[in-house]
This record gives C-alpha cells, structure tokens and sequence, in this order.
C-alpha cells in the first residue's frame, strides 16, 4: 500500500508575497443601474429563482439552482437574444465547500452585453448538459469533466477529452499535484515498455525546469553534442560560447567572468 500524503491544496504556494499587500475586491453594483441588465433581470426572475444577482465587471451575474440550469439556457437564447454560449467551465470549492461552482458565460450580439450564469455542483452530484441548446458547450462539457471531475449527464459523448480515458483522477483540481501524483509519474512507462521496466527506466520526469546537464539521453548539448547515453559526468568536455550574430547592433557579449552562479533563490 502506498504511503498516505495530504493533498488539501497542494497547488497553493507562493515563491514571493508581500505581508502588506491587501487583495483588492472587484466592486458590485445594482442591477437597476443597467437599464437593459433591469430589464434582462426582471423578465427572468419571474419565470425562474434567483438565489444572488449583481453586476460585476459590466457583466450580470445571476446564481441559480443547478436543477434549473437548462430552464435558464433555453430562456436566454429564445427569449432574452442571448445567442452565444462564450465560456463554460467550474472552479473547485471541494476544500471549503465541497463541491464546484460551475458559470455559463453568455453574450448577446444584438444588446452588446455579457451574462454569467453561475450555479453550485456538489461533489457527487451531476448537471444536465446544454449542448442541445448551444454545441459550443459540446467541448466545453467534456473538458470540465475531464479535469475537475464534474459529470455532466444527457451529454452525447461524454468522456475525456485532453487526458487519455485510463488517466487518474483530474488535472485541475486542487488536491492534484501540479508536476502529477504518483499514477503519472509511471503511466507512459507502464503503457510504453510495461511495469517490469520500472527498475530499468525509473520514474517519468515531470517537472518542466528540470535540466540535467549530465543526461545526455533527454537533453541535447548544443555547440557540442555527444552520443546518445554516453556518460559525461567525469572528464566533461568544455563548450565553448559562441553566437550566432556577431555583429549585432543589439546583441550584448556574455562575459563569463562576470557571471554569478547562485547557490540558492531568494
């Protein structure tokens, strides 16, 4: 069995904050002072409930009951001229609220202005597909599954559509490691040459600054390559700095004996 590591929110982390530095919050307003979003709001709130409504970044924002979500689809693009479905996707609240806040972002080309639907999914339970009213949310639909874990039911193909079908769990979530968990690190290697070569092969490298300069398997020495394998970790050859433009107006030399290796960052 593997050893347990807690993985609340292991996307959260900050490599330089100041102490001081209060957030900013983005100002809301009332809805009447939009005379078209007045309107828009009047003539939805009588067929549908509203739970919370504002303006917020000239955008009406409208937080609805999940169950009603095709409801207020159906009623934006046949009778309020909301044709265009922009955006859709969710953001992951498992930690505090367990569960996702998913927005439908809405443009009426005709009112020139911009609707977010936002409604609240928790963690077990499903939403209703809208790709009968809009195929933009076709995508859009299966991407939301596929990375957070969102399901999404009546969908006409509802499978991954990034990540490959066998893949564990959803790369967006916030208990997912950013650089992959264990599964990833072995799912290539597994798939590729089988789980006996683990020994021989070891882990899948998934942190993208990683650079080796003694793996001359995975990185290419440019100005002085070397066999593929080959061991170069004693007696390594120099490589000389060269440019390609030698007279470039704006090309600035290196002057290696000005350069400061830096044993550890700030």
């Amino acid at each position: 069995m593997r050893k347990y590591t807690p993985k609340d929110n292991v996307q959260r982390q900050a490599y330089f904050s100041d102490r001081f530095f209060v957030s900013p919050n983005v100002p809301r307003y009332e809805i009447n002072e939009d005379e078209i979003f007045a309107k828009d709001f009047e003539k939805i709130s009588s067929e549908l409930t509203i739970i919370d409504s504002y303006i917020e970044h000239t955008h009406l924002v409208l937080y609805i009951n999940k169950n009603d979500i095709v409801k207020m689809m159906t009623y934006l693009k046949n009778e309020l001229k909301y044709e265009m479905l922009m955006e859709l996707s969710a953001i992951d609240y498992l930690a505090s609220k367990d569960g996702y806040e998913v927005f439908y972002e809405m443009l009426s080309l005709s009112k020139h202005k911009r609707l977010r639907v936002k409604c609240f999914v928790q963690k077990d339970e499903t939403i209703e597909s809208v790709t009968s009213l809009y195929k933009s949310a076709n995508w859009s639909e299966r991407e939301m599954y596929d990375m957070l874990g969102v399901k999404v039911v009546n969908h006409p193909n509802m499978k991954r559509i990034i990540m490959p079908d066998d893949w564990y769990d959803h790369p967006l979530k916030k208990t997912y490691p950013l650089q992959g968990d264990e599964v990833a690190a072995w799912y290539e290697v597994d798939k590729i040459f089988g789980k006996e070569a683990r020994d021989i092969i070891g882990p899948e490298q998934r942190d993208p600054a990683a650079i080796d300069r003694y793996d001359t398997t995975r990185f290419a020495r440019l100005g002085h390559e070397v066999p593929n394998g080959v061991d170069i970790s004693e007696f390594e050859p120099e490589t000389p700095i060269s440019y390609q433009e030698e007279n470039a107006p704006l090309l600035k030399k290196l002057k290696p004996e000005e350069s400061v290796v830096l044993k550890r960052r700030r």
